[in-house]
């Protein structure tokens, strides 16, 4: 008798985590920050700038929960391909 492959699934990404986290070459997971929305009229030039970049996630459960939601993002360093 012939011996059958077990066939291993793939995993659906959360496509709304993989678009808001990145993950860096040393493996940090980065996010981008709030207060982006609306209203940046009012708001000076530095706090747009520093609005711009990246913040890593700090929270160890927010990093467990990103790796099961978004299994891929650490496989391709950025957002999976479309």
């Amino acid at each position: 008798m012939p011996k059958t492959k077990t066939k291993k699934y793939k995993l659906k990404t959360h496509k709304a985590t993989a678009k808001r986290f990145r993950v860096t070459g040393s493996g940090k997971v980065m996010s981008s920050k709030m207060g982006k929305g609306h209203f940046r009229r009012r708001q000076s030039k530095r706090t747009k700038n520093q609005l711009s970049k990246l913040q890593p996630v700090t929270s160890f459960t927010t990093i467990k929960r990103i790796r099961r939601l978004a299994p891929y993002l650490y496989k391709y360093r950025q957002n999976p391909p479309a």
